[in-house]
């Protein structure tokens, strides 16, 4: 049963994205393009998600101890605000900016068969496996080198 939820909230959120034109990354570009030629059409689509995102999230979710499968509903604290966090936000915002494509819509595109959109996956997975398995490990060293 979870396995078939988590499909339907992935062909629905995809389906969202498809039909709001996030995935379009000429769109998304222009929104992003503040000082030139500004597509504000996205902001009206995140601010009708949030319209109806935030009324069943402070009704529905939040107050809820256990999902409707049953499983526990952990908190998240929030992040603290250190340099590896800003600057993953800063890469990330750059790589939006560059390529007009976030990865949620990424992976929403690679029914599109597109060459570059798979070329983009491939440089998100490389980029998540050299922060996992590099950076990680650079900055543990890092750590215990000043705590010596």
């Amino acid at each position: 049963m979870k396995l078939l939820t988590s499909v339907f909230a992935g062909l629905l959120f995809g389906l969202g994205m498809a039909l709001s034109g996030m995935m379009d990354p000429a769109r998304v570009t222009g929104f992003l393009d503040l000082a030139g030629a500004w597509d504000p059409s996205l902001v009206l689509v995140m601010g009708g998600a949030l319209l109806v995102f935030m009324p069943g999230y402070f009704l529905l979710v939040k107050p809820r101890r256990q999902s409707l499968l049953g499983e526990p509903m952990v908190r998240v604290p929030a992040p603290v605000l250190d340099r590896p966090l800003l600057g993953g936000a800063a890469l990330f915002g750059i790589g939006w900016g560059l390529v007009g494509i976030c990865p949620g819509p990424a992976l929403s595109l690679i029914s599109s068969g597109q060459p570059m959109i798979l070329l983009f996956i491939a440089a998100m997975a490389a980029g998540i496996l050299l922060v996992d398995k590099v950076w990680i490990r650079v900055l543990e060293k890092a750590r215990q080198h000043s705590t010596a």
